[in-house]
């Protein structure tokens, strides 16, 4: 079963990437930063929603709410990119690979990144296996 930022529609991940973006922010910041955005009661109803759904809390500031994540940009990152790489690659990490490096330039600080943070993951698997 979805939870938490897995049960998403397309309009909520739109609010917490505005909120995560800011690291906080009060309805009418969301609703000035949605595409084609809803009208203003519905960006208040979307943001109690969330609130309900674990993913947003909010503080009193004077007469209006400032809403913050409750799950860490961070983890909120990876949880997004698990969808994109399960919608679009097919769960497949090197189809991912392969289309951010097809016809790409890659400098050599990047390409010496990429290389340290595959061998990190070789040893982290065979530490793993062995333990």
């Amino acid at each position: 079963m979805k939870t938490g930022s897995d049960a998403l529609s397309r309009r909520e991940r739109q609010i917490m990437d505005a909120i995560h973006a800011r690291g906080e922010a009060s309805a009418a910041d969301v609703h000035a930063a949605l595409p084609d955005a809803p009208s203003y009661s519905a960006v208040r109803a979307l943001l109690r929603i969330l609130e309900e759904k674990g993913v947003l809390k909010h503080r009193e500031e004077g007469p209006r709410y400032v809403y913050s994540p409750t799950v860490s940009p961070v983890r909120a990152r990876r949880s997004a990119l698990r969808r994109v790489v399960k919608t679009f690659f097919e769960g497949s990490l090197a189809n991912v690979v392969a289309a951010l490096v097809d016809g790409e330039r890659i400098t050599p600080e990047e390409m010496a990144r990429i290389e340290a943070i595959i061998q990190a993951a070789k040893t982290k698997t065979k530490t793993e296996a062995g333990a």
